[in-house]
């Protein structure tokens, strides 16, 4: 007589803010599928939902308090974990019926909290073989994040980062690359390096060395980024190596040399925050805006088509006119290729909210605006210049029924950058690389068409 094996319980996750979030997802779902439950991609077919929340401003915690509202009123069963789980007495006084409430990446109480809520004894087949680290992608198949350290040494002003997740941990480096060697090993094309401050990985460690294939690897950002564009894919191509959160420490400079090797993207995404000197100091950030604008005309004569994106705060406490116009004419200068702008908002636990001289919403509201506009007319420009030209592509996704493509170039990370639009591309894949013919352009995207190689080399000569 046939044994019928009980059906595991399904478990439902909402994700909320930043990519760092993102991998505490996925490990947290990796772990609970190793132990035998199953995903739900619904709160129905769940037995209990996981909302892993942000909550560095107040409208992020709005938005990880509606998220638990809504898996209540569907579901009933609920966990929260994530960045909010600090606030544990705010979310009970909302919502007294949640079944556990854990921090920022706490994965075993959370793992363990499932099982107490939805018990899934583990197959002992499971026990017989080695358990690799535990991960469930919940991004594309061709791109991953790879969370090199956890935590910051900082303390800016307007940040409670350090409180949530605490002082910076990083990884040793070997095992940050067998993540990514499995990873690409599972159809990753591109690796987008993350953490709180990637120019300071290692620095807790003292940038020691581990063993990797028959060499040693400091743990530090230049080697690393060497060593990571040095992997292969089973095709044999070079992945994409794209590097987020660099602080402008000085020994940046020395990424330079790997970008026009190619082992790392042509890319940098720096939080500058500002640019006033007085703003910066205010903020507790490094204030040397006019040496940034001079390493920034030395990237460039170095690797002239590096990217540079960035994020900036107005209306932080404090700022004036004066320091408002500094701002702008800095990014008239600095001309950089991608930017992110931020109503300074005040966050429960940082010091910016004791400082004097809050700026008033409409005033907030009308420099965003001005900052927004000066950096879409320079984006506008920039991309214009690309027409013409032939650049490389990863494509995300194809229409079959239309036969276009959406992509992005080396300058574009997902969800937070420009696209490339492709017609006559129903040839190609989600993961493919290739090299498009740039057709037209506008602020933040690009417009193409596939080259295919004879013709790529016909034009060349």
């Amino acid at each position: 007589m046939a044994t019928v094996l009980p059906t595991p319980p399904r478990v439902g996750m909402v994700s909320l803010g930043c990519p760092k979030n993102l991998v505490d997802s996925e490990r947290i779902l990796g772990q609970l599928r190793s132990d035998g439950y199953q995903m739900s991609a619904d709160y129905e077919g769940a037995d209990v939902v996981l909302v892993n929340t942000c909550g560095f401003l107040d409208s992020a915690k709005e938005e990880s308090l509606e998220a638990i509202g809504e898996a209540l009123a569907e579901n009933g069963r609920v966990i929260v974990t994530g960045c909010m789980g600090r606030e544990a007495e705010v979310i009970r006084a909302r919502f007294p019926n949640v079944l556990a409430i854990t921090g920022a990446h706490a994965y075993e109480d959370v793992v363990a909290a499932v099982h107490d809520a939805a018990p899934a004894p583990r197959s002992p087949y499971l026990d017989l073989v080695p358990q690799a680290t535990p991960h469930l992608k919940l991004t594309p198949k061709h791109y991953s994040y790879l969370k090199i350290s956890e935590g910051c040494n900082h303390r800016c002003a307007f940040c409670i980062i350090p409180q949530i997740r605490g002082d910076l941990v990083s990884r040793r480096p070997d095992a940050i690359l067998r993540e990514a060697e499995k990873l690409l090993a599972q159809g990753t094309r591109e690796l987008l390096v993350i953490s709180q401050d990637t120019s300071a990985y290692g620095l807790d460690l003292k940038h020691a060395a581990w063993p990797w294939k028959g060499s040693d690897v400091r743990a530090h950002m230049t080697d690393l980024a060497r060593a990571l564009g040095e992997l292969r894919t089973p095709e044999g191509d070079r992945p994409w190596v794209r590097l987020h959160y660099v602080y402008p420490y000085p020994h940046v400079d020395r990424i330079m040399p790997l970008m026009a090797e190619g082992l790392v993207l042509p890319y940098l995404d720096i939080p500058f925050q500002h640019a006033s000197p007085k703003v910066l100091k205010a903020m507790r950030r490094p204030a040397n805006e006019a040496r940034v604008l001079e390493r920034l005309v030395q990237w460039r004569a170095q690797v002239p088509d590096i990217a540079i994106r960035s994020s900036f705060v107005v209306g932080f406490p404090g700022e004036t006119e004066e320091d408002f116009d500094y701002l702008l004419q800095w990014l008239a200068e600095a001309r950089l290729d991608r930017v992110g702008a931020f109503r300074f908002e005040p966050v429960e636990g940082a010091p910016a909210n004791d400082l004097p001289g809050h700026v008033h919403e409409e005033v907030k509201e009308e420099r965003y605006a001005r900052v927004m506009e000066l950096t879409a007319r320079i984006s506008a420009e920039k991309l214009a210049a690309k027409v013409g030209q032939t650049i490389d592509i990863i494509v995300d996704a194809v229409d079959a029924e239309t036969g276009g493509a959406t992509g992005r170039s080396k300058a574009d990370a997902p969800e937070i950058d420009g696209e490339v639009h492709l017609r006559d591309a129903g040839h190609l894949r989600a993961g493919d690389f290739a090299t498009v013919l740039v057709e037209e352009a506008d602020e933040h995207d690009l417009f193409g068409v596939p080259v295919q190689e004879q013709a790529l080399e016909s034009a060349r000569g």
